[in-house]
């Protein structure tokens, strides 16, 4: 088995779509799923998968997670949004998301929203928690270890199993506590 550390390398866990990178010009559609994939290619788990394609980007409109582009043009806010709502999919529902971006959707359309502001923060927040995650998951491989030690009917694939099931567990409770958020954040509209 590979170390924490080179998986966690392999992964790229902190690849964002930075502010710099997002062209000051409004793009078409298949400018916006290019820039997407070559952004994120490295964080493919197959080499088929598709980080954004022409149809998620209708849908994300139609269901008005998205707010309306203007002449077949996606402007910066809208490359945004396009961006967190791809990383809030991988864990929220689609209507999740769209509950925590409706407020945000509805100021950006008016160009009220510094939607900049808000990611610039957004960006800094996720170094951040990438940085604690690489500890936490060394201390999650450390914990593992440490009960295949401590119980010696142990082998190399049941610690597997208890590392590959103790991450799965803290997801679950991280997403747990963000739907409990949204349910709030809905309650209170």
């Amino acid at each position: 088995m590979k170390t924490m550390e080179d998986i966690i390398s392999e992964l790229n866990l902190n690849q964002h779509l930075t502010l710099e990178e997002m062209p000051k010009i409004d793009l078409y559609m298949d400018q916006v799923t290019q820039l997407f994939e070559n952004t994120f290619e490295s964080s493919k788990r197959n080499d088929e998968d598709k980080i954004l394609t022409k149809t998620m980007i209708n849908n994300y409109a139609k269901g008005k997670i998205l707010y309306p582009i203007k002449n077949k043009k996606y402007s910066r806010n809208n490359l945004i949004l396009i961006s967190l709502i791809y990383h809030l999919k991988g864990t929220l529902s689609i209507n999740d998301v769209k509950s925590v971006l409706n407020s945000v959707n509805d100021k950006a359309e008016e160009e009220e929203s510094n939607l900049e502001a808000l990611y610039a923060s957004y960006l800094a927040l996720q170094t951040q928690k990438t940085k604690q995650f690489i500890t936490e998951a060394d201390d999650l491989e450390k914990m593992v270890k440490q009960e295949r030690t401590v119980n010696n009917k142990l082998d190399a694939k049941h610690e597997q199993l208890l590392l590959i099931s103790t991450f799965v567990n803290a997801s679950n409770m991280y997403r747990r506590v963000a739907e409990r958020l949204v349910d709030e954040l809905e309650q209170s509209d």
